[in-house]
């Protein structure tokens, strides 16, 4: 056997045939180090390494995915971005809580001009506002009627307790002229029995004049027939009295305290309407309505009997504010402020009424009717002073 191993048929050594062999098993051992020691196979010796093999592809490679999700582009990326974008979170949220602090102090502002009383928060009576504002005091105030209507008027908040609103004013604004422009208490369309009723404003819905006119024209609110009350107050106030005096200037205050309007339904409009209708020919002095006896706040009995006719003194019963009450002739006067009547002649001191009074017509008729019969102001006969003929006379409730 020769050094270079044992001779074939064709006269090559074995090591040449397993040389030839290496090539076929190289495609598995790629991967093998060029100075990997094989172990020879049995029977065999270990030929040369042969060359390397062809470089393989990058692992890395690959089909290119999708992009990634972008950042806010705000601020730079990492945790000072991130601490950046909190503190403008953080502003903004101190502009918001700014502006509703701004808001909220304009809603208590807002609150602090809605007072009860006032033409955004407007009241149902000036009793409800003495209940509900401590330290209300007199002046105006703005009322609500249940239909939702907003009306300014005058609150009286200390007589008697206070509470009181004025809801009508009768007035006399010609004593010679019957029945004409301006007798709203009675009648502007004439002494008539096509009108038996006259205006009819003592029961119905009509509204005229306004609160700072209440001493030189006729006055009737939503309170006058809207108002739930007890009582009423009336001044005498000198003609042409501006506002802001009507309550020093009454020479006449007085009211009553039984509660008497809550057996009418609680107003004057309700007591007219339903129980004691202001109508010609309705009834007689034995059909007069009720008399309410009176508290006097500035007056007296004694002060009333002076300013009357002086032929009505004989008549009357100071101390009263009664409703409703027929002449010897069946025409019907709706208030006698301050007395009770007696006699058949109550249209020379009564006020108010309908539309027909047959003696001497239209001589009686108006809204102080026969207070002038003997001259203008002569305190003579069936003639009134002249201070009981140019004043108004205010009603309030409470």
């Amino acid at each position: 056997m020769t050094p270079e191993g044992p001779k074939t048929s064709d006269g090559s050594s074995a090591g040449d045939e397993q040389g030839k062999d290496e090539p076929r098993m190289r495609p598995k051992r790629q991967a093998v180090s060029a100075n990997t020691v094989r172990l020879p196979m049995s029977g065999c010796m270990q030929g040369h390494p042969g060359p390397p093999g062809a470089a393989g592809r990058d692992g890395r490679d690959g089909v290119q995915g999708p992009p990634g999700p972008a950042s806010c582009g705000c601020y730079g990326e990492g945790l000072p971005g991130q601490i950046a974008n909190l503190e403008r979170r953080l502003d903004d949220v101190e502009n918001k809580t700014s502006q509703v602090k701004k808001r909220l102090a304009s809603l208590e502002g807002q609150e602090e001009n809605t007072e009860i009383g006032s033409v955004t928060n407007p009241a149902v009576s000036c009793k409800y506002i003495k209940d509900n504002v401590d330290g209300a005091q007199d002046g105006l105030y703005h009322l609500r009627s249940p239909g939702g209507v907003v009306y300014e008027t005058y609150c009286d908040m200390t007589i008697a307790g206070g509470g009181w609103t004025l809801v009508s004013g009768v007035h006399e604004n010609d004593i010679y002229g019957k029945c004409t422009a301006g007798d709203r208490w009675s009648s502007t369309r004439g002494s008539t029995t096509n009108y038996p009723e006259g205006d009819g404003n003592w029961a119905n819905h009509n509204t005229f004049g306004s609160v700072a006119s209440a001493t030189n024209d006729d006055l009737k609110n939503p309170g006058y027939f809207s108002i739930d009350a007890s009582d009423v107050m009336l001044w005498h106030v000198p003609n042409d009295t501006p506002l802001s005096q009507y309550k020093s200037a009454a020479y006449l205050r007085y009211y009553t305290t039984n509660g008497f309007l809550q057996q009418y339904g609680g107003n004057m409009y309700s007591l007219f309407k339903n129980h004691f209708p202001i109508v010609y020919n309705g009834g007689t002095t034995a059909d007069n309505g009720p008399a309410i006896p009176i508290t006097w706040d500035r007056g007296s009995d004694g002060l009333r009997i002076s300013l009357i006719a002086p032929s009505t003194v004989p008549q009357v019963t100071p101390g009263f504010v009664q409703f409703r009450v027929f002449n010897a002739e069946k025409a019907p006067l709706a208030v006698c402020p301050g007395v009770r009547y007696n006699g058949g002649e109550s249209d020379a001191l009564c006020i108010g009424g309908a539309a027909y009074w047959p003696q001497l017509a239209p001589r009686q008729c108006g809204d102080f009717s026969a207070k002038a019969w003997n001259g203008y102001g002569t305190h003579t006969g069936w003639s009134s002073s002249r201070l009981e003929l140019e004043s108004a006379i205010l009603f309030f409730y409470r």
